[in-house]
């Protein structure tokens, strides 16, 4: 699928993620920054990715993993530093949540600085919320 914005496109089509941008894009994160670029690729050949792009430039990504019937994890939103503030992420989240593969199952996610973006997406905090440590990055 394919969504357009004035100047800007998401694409689901994972053969479009321009792997090094969004290695780029991750290693800047308090949560991505220690994946090497093998595991970025593993981890967009697992998943329904989310590429955002001015022109031919990827400024931007977000990726669900999911079962397609009961669970997504929502992972990865990120946006280019020089496109931030613009509502980008925000419509990253509107495609992700409308995306008809997931549309309907129960979406979790983990952020320690975005809570105001994802509950204008109806995610509410959750003390019930257990995870192991990635131990093999």
């Amino acid at each position: 699928m394919e969504w357009r914005k004035d100047d800007y496109l998401i694409t689901d089509d994972n053969s479009k993620v321009q792997l090094d941008i969004v290695h780029h894009l991750l290693a800047a994160t308090y949560w991505g920054g220690r994946r090497p670029r093998e595991t970025v690729e593993r981890m967009v050949a697992g998943s329904i990715c989310f590429s955002l792009y001015r022109g031919a430039t990827q400024i931007g990504f977000g990726r669900a993993v999911t079962d397609g019937a009961t669970f997504t994890w929502v992972a990865d939103i990120v946006v280019e530093p020089d496109f931030r503030g613009a509502g980008l992420g925000h419509w990253i989240m509107e495609c992700l949540v409308s995306h008809p593969a997931i549309k309907g199952t129960q979406m979790v996610l983990q952020t320690r600085d975005a809570q105001g973006l994802y509950e204008k997406f109806g995610f509410s905090g959750n003390s019930a919320l257990m995870s192991t440590k990635a131990t093999d990055l």
